[in-house]
């Protein structure tokens, strides 16, 4: 398996996430980045004030215990279906990909992996509901195959998707992926491979819970959707406040995680800014291997964010003069940051799905053709506004959310809004490293 990820990071010249099918996302502003960034991050400090002075535990309560119940008569039958759609579009992947056209831009595996799945179906987990639970194939086979059922080791906890999680994001990144879909194949059918004996070691039900790092993603994405699963069935509620819920992340594996799933969403934005070149051309000519240099980074960034986060945590503790421990301040505020994530998940992919969504919708209707002209939209200029923007909600929404959580972690109003203090430090930060990397001109991917 290292081999194997090692001959795909000195594969041919990589593209993240497909960008090389849409081109360059981004453009440069037209008005002074600081300006920009400290107009984010005075917007963010606002809602915090905004939502601690005007705000009390009654209209808090209020808006979080807000739903209504949702009709689950035919959940039976759409739950085959999902599962039938699902494995039909594992089979597309493995069928088109290894015989259909090499040509990146109508390869049904490629569109379908980066465009259908990645950018559209990820978008409808956190805007509508969690259908990969259903859609899932991996799940699907491994629940049709007989299992050992060896007990799952819970010190080991969840922290194989958050290497999971860091080791696919890297793949993604320096490999050719998006160019290549024999090599896109290959990889699923590894991945298949690796998840279907983990399931068959440990049962698919522990092993999707725990270890499966794509499960776990679309998890956390669909807390924050505005439909739900409670212990009545299907819930409407308002998007995001699903994310305040006791125990949603409970141990300090899935906090790394959260904080993972926050950092790849940028790390996968920043290697791809003029910056990203400009810093590392000197330590890629002074002999630093390029596909050193890129894992490093991850590492290191993934540790400095886990860093900060902790160090908000220990500041929270010490200005809430609370008696609970670190590592329960640590659980109930990771939540707060998938809104963030989703935030600018939203602003990174929503361009990118609309431009090619016209190529997969002709790859469907004819897998195997190959045409000269591949259909795609034009953005109108002012479409940038909406990442922006996108990236703002996300943040205020995670503001709301921590707010939520401190009302029901401390007695005293003001010990509350102590508490938020080191957070909201932390949450200007996170707003004004996404919106620079977002109002970064894309470039390609340098040194591979």
């Amino acid at each position: 398996m290292v081999c194997g990820l090692g001959w795909l990071a000195a594969t041919g010249t990589a593209s993240a996430h497909g960008g090389s099918l849409a081109g360059g996302g981004r453009e440069s502003l037209t008005i002074p980045t600081w300006l920009f960034l400290s107009t984010g991050g005075a917007a963010v400090g606002a809602s915090f004030l905004l939502a601690s002075f005007v705000t009390d535990r009654t209209f808090v309560e209020r808006i979080h215990n807000w739903g209504r119940p949702l009709s689950g008569g035919f959940e039976g039958i759409l739950r085959l279906a999902g599962q039938l759609v699902g494995l039909g579009g594992l089979a597309a992947v493995f069928v088109v990909g290894f015989f259909g056209p090499t040509n990146a831009r109508t390869n049904l595996a490629i569109l379908l992996v980066w465009v259908g799945w990645w950018a559209g179906l990820a978008m409808t987990t956190y805007l509508v509901g969690n259908s990969w639970a259903t859609l899932n194939p991996f799940k699907t086979l491994a629940k049709l195959l007989p299992s050992l059922n060896r007990s799952y080791p819970a010190r080991v906890g969840s922290w194989p998707a958050v290497g999971g999680l860091l080791v696919l994001v890297w793949v993604e990144v320096v490999s050719p992926l998006a160019d290549q879909p024999r090599l896109l194949a290959s990889v699923v059918a590894g991945y298949t491979v690796l998840t279907i004996a983990g399931a068959l070691v440990f049962g698919p039900d522990d092993w999707f819970a725990h270890a499966d790092p794509v499960e776990r993603v679309f998890r956390y994405y669909g807390r924050f959707a505005p439909i739900g699963r409670d212990e009545d069935g299907l819930r409407l509620r308002l998007p995001g406040m699903d994310l305040s819920t006791p125990r949603l992340v409970d141990g300090p594996d899935e906090v790394a995680f959260v904080v993972a799933l926050l950092w790849v969403t940028t790390y996968d934005g920043l290697v791809t800014t003029p910056a990203w070149r400009d810093l590392t051309t000197p330590t890629v000519d002074a002999g630093v291997p390029p596909h050193l240099l890129y894992p490093v980074a991850l590492g290191l960034g993934f540790a400095g964010f886990l860093g900060v986060y902790r160090l908000a945590v220990r500041l929270s503790r010490d200005m809430s003069d609370t008696y609970l421990a670190p590592a329960v301040l640590a659980q109930r505020f990771a939540p707060p940051l998938v809104a963030i994530a989703v935030g600018y998940h939203f602003a990174h992919y929503l361009g990118y799905f609309l431009v090619l969504a016209p190529s997969l919708a002709v790859a469907l209707t004819s897998p195997f053709a190959d045409p000269a002209v591949v259909p795609t939209i034009d953005l109108p200029a002012w479409f940038g506004a909406v990442a922006l923007a996108s990236v703002i909600v996300g943040h205020l929404v995670a503001i709301w959310v921590a707010h939520a959580a401190a009302y029901d972690l401390f007695p005293a109003r003001l010990q509350a809004i102590r508490s938020q203090y080191p957070f909201i430090a932390v949450m200007v930060f996170y707003t004004m490293t996404s919106l620079w990397v977002v109002s970064q001109p894309e470039v390609a991917l340098p040194h591979l």
